[in-house]
């Protein structure tokens, strides 16, 4: 099997998207707007999506709930991320949307030479955005657990989603990202990266910001190649666009969620091998093939 490419997709996991959609009705959506006053009282909107069950369990002291922090892409709203809320809802997990530009910010301009073509300010607004909003919901909804938190984001929210991830990686459990392409994935190997890619020429990857297979097998991270464009990675994507994110995206958590040595600094003094193929498919569940069709999987492979 050629290196780089993760394989995710099962019959289960296609059943999983299913139950999902069935499901979502028993996700509650709530949308709250915090104030910062160390920067004028700038508003910072948040959706937050719970399981209903899960909230209750929680709010009587039961779980701790797990925390995933959803960033969205340039000029795309935070509540337009809703497929991949409900998947993380559905799993048990406080999923926290938030906002980060205002129509008074001034608009995001590419200049090339700059860090990450200009984008640097956006960034480090974004981060800031992150740590206001985490300290605001722990006063706000205290049953969740904000010390290890599961980053996500699309586009311009991926690359956020990265460098958050490397100013503070003590406060990640994981990452996942769609499409960033400015700010180079983390090679330190302390917590797994999942990334999906678009085939869109329109939207193209930086130099050196996606590791080379090798680093990639070491570091934990799992890199998906998809046939979908770089805007069907959001609620606006076709149905089958998302559902093939949907269900391998659950196959990865299924698997992160249970495993003891999801972060590097957790490892025993003889670890188990940590490849870019960790996620694999029974050969023997031909309905699966669908969901490689729709991701440009190569039949070569699909083991």
């Amino acid at each position: 099997m050629k290196r780089g490419i993760a394989v995710l997709v099962s019959v289960g996991a296609l059943v999983t998207v299913a139950y999902f959609t069935a499901s979502k009705w028993a996700i509650r959506h709530e949308t709250i707007t915090f104030l910062d006053p160390a920067r004028d009282n700038r508003p910072v909107e948040v959706d937050i999506a719970v399981r209903r069950d899960k909230e209750l369990q929680a709010d009587a002291g039961m779980i701790k709930l797990p925390v995933a922090i959803l960033n969205h892409g340039n000029t795309v709203k935070f509540t337009e991320y809703s497929f991949l809320a409900n998947i993380f809802a559905a799993r048990g997990y406080e999923v926290v949307s938030i906002q980060h530009d205002l129509p008074t910010d001034p608009p995001m301009v590419t200049k090339i030479g700059e860090p990450y073509v200009g984008r640097l300010a956006q960034i480090q607004r974004g981060v800031a955005n992150i740590k206001f909003a985490v300290a605001q919901m722990r006063d706000a909804r205290p049953n969740a657990d904000y010390d290890h938190l599961t980053m996500v984001g699309h586009s311009m929210g991926g690359d956020i989603t990265m460098y958050f991830a490397k100013q503070y990686p003590e406060e990640i459990k994981k990452v996942v990202t769609l499409d960033n392409l400015r700010v180079p994935f983390i090679t330190a190997g302390k917590f797994k990266i999942l990334s999906f890619r678009s085939k869109d020429p329109q939207f193209k990857t930086d130099p050196g910001v996606i590791p080379s297979s090798d680093i990639c097998e070491k570091a934990g991270i799992t890199v998906v190649n998809t046939n979908f464009q770089h805007n069907d990675m959001r609620d606006t994507g076709s149905e089958n666009a998302k559902s093939s994110i949907q269900a391998m995206l659950d196959k990865f958590l299924a698997e992160a969620d249970s495993d003891p040595h999801s972060r590097r600094d957790q490892l025993t003094e003889n670890p188990r091998p940590r490849t870019c193929h960790a996620l694999r498919f029974d050969r023997k569940r031909n309905q699966a093939s669908q969901a490689y069709d729709a991701l440009g999987v190569p039949i070569s492979w699909r083991m």
